[in-house]
């Protein structure tokens, strides 16, 4: 086995300056329609039914039995239902926090079960984690496809990877806090919220490192090799959760906040009953996951994968596993996770098997196939048999139907609701 350590000492988070403060500015007209909008916004988070639904959402998470939910993120398709020209502000930092409102007045018009958030997050200006070697990326990086030449050509050069940091811009962030605040404090709540990142399941890093089809070669000609970097990126990775923990940089994601892979954390099983106000990883939900291994054997993802993730995912209260990989082919592996509460059940699981695993034990969030939302007519028989066949497959079971990975919906935003209503009707059948 390769050697493995890291230089001592921890610091991986780095005061920076990253943004002009003449930048973080609003003109009183924008702002007059950032208010008006946080308004309109402000009379949904009052209806009474949001606590009906923050109730049920709790209780699925608390696995209580209540119906099956129906969630929508719409994702790479709000460029569709919110194109550039429906945004009234002129100011670039007022037009982000426009887009921001208008998706919350949206999606608290498509009905669904997506608890509506009675506050404006606003979080710190931060870069990614730093490995030490840089990637060169090319094509659409938020939206699409693109390529990178992977820095880590040999095995030889494990070295160059090194102690991960991030820069944090406080300066920046406290003025855009301090401004959303003025902006919209008489109207709701300004809070402080952050993720710093999405997954901890370190392949996603590993393939940007080395690339994803040299990933799988490494796995039969360099082991040593795999295990070696995989264990580098938990060490590290651990190293950055417990650094913001101990700063006191952690925030709470057991309310209405985003969760996992979709789905919302809210849940009376956390924090932790020793909690005194200062987040601890203990209080939070994990996430991990790992994608890009789906070309892998499941014997190979335990030996490669899995006990990288365990000890980082041990960390937290409660985690959620999975994306788009098919679960079901790791499942005697996953279920060892002794806080695992929420599962991943993607259009490439096998339903059937999934159900009988995760029984009432876990959270089945099932992720429709997105691209019945691509169609050149949407088509809604399609939609409602996979919705029907689902609720009899898992009907034992904690279900939530998640829309997600939504990459187009042809310009017809209505789609969406429709699929909504398709959803809840069968639910009620």
């Amino acid at each position: 086995m390769m050697a493995n350590h890291y230089e001592s000492g921890h610091q991986v988070i780095h005061s920076a300056h990253l943004m002009d403060p003449v930048e973080i500015t609003i003109s009183s007209s924008d702002r007059k329609i950032l208010r008006n909008l946080a308004a309109a916004y402000q009379q949904f988070v009052e209806r009474p039914i949001e606590k009906e639904k923050q109730t049920l959402q709790r209780r699925k998470n608390d696995l209580d039995w209540v119906r099956p939910t129906v969630i929508c993120f719409p994702e790479v398709s709000w460029r569709e239902i919110l194109p550039a020209d429906v945004l009234s502000c002129e100011g670039e930092f007022a037009r982000g926090w426009e887009h921001a409102l208008r998706q919350r007045i949206f999606t608290a018009e498509m009905d669904s079960d997506e608890c509506l958030s009675p506050g404006f997050p606003i979080g710190y200006v931060h870069t990614g984690l730093d490995w030490g070697v840089a990637m060169e990326q090319e094509g659409d990086l938020d939206h699409g496809s693109y390529r990178w030449e992977a820095p880590i050509k040999t095995p030889d050069e494990l070295d160059k990877v090194k102690k991960p940091t991030m820069q944090v811009d406080f300066q920046a962030s406290d003025r855009i806090f301090a401004l959303a605040q003025e902006t919209f404090n008489d109207i709701f709540p300004v809070v402080r919220q952050e993720s710093w990142f999405w997954t901890t399941g370190l392949t996603m890093t590993f393939i940007h490192l080395r690339g994803l089809q040299q990933m799988m070669f490494d796995m039969v000609d360099h082991p040593d090799f795999v295990h070696a970097l995989m264990a580098k990126l938990r060490d590290g990775t651990l190293m950055f959760i417990e650094e913001l923990e101990r700063k006191k940089l952690l925030f709470p994601n057991w309310g209405i906040n985003y969760c996992g892979s979709g789905g919302i954390g809210l849940t009376s099983q956390l924090p932790k009953d020793d909690f005194d106000g200062g987040v601890r990883l203990k209080d939070q939900w994990g996430f991990s996951e790992s994608q890009e291994t789906v070309g892998v054997s499941p014997r190979m993802f335990k030996k490669f994968i899995f006990p990288y993730q365990t000890p980082i995912l041990e960390k937290y209260g409660l985690t959620y596993y999975g994306c788009c990989e098919p679960v079901d082919q790791r499942w005697k592996y996953l279920q060892k996770v002794s806080n695992l509460r929420r599962v991943s059940v993607s259009p490439w699981s096998d339903r059937e098997k999934m159900a009988e695993f995760l029984g009432q034990d876990y959270v089945f969030a099932y992720k429709p196939n997105p691209a019945f939302m691509a169609f050149d007519t949407f088509p809604e028989e399609e939609v409602r048999a996979n919705i029907r066949e689902t609720l009899d497959i898992a009907q034992d079971c904690h279900l939530e139907f998640i829309l997600k990975d939504v990459t187009t919906v042809r310009n017809e935003p209505q789609r969406i609701k429709r699929w909504i209503e398709i959803a809840k009707e069968e639910i009620f059948r």
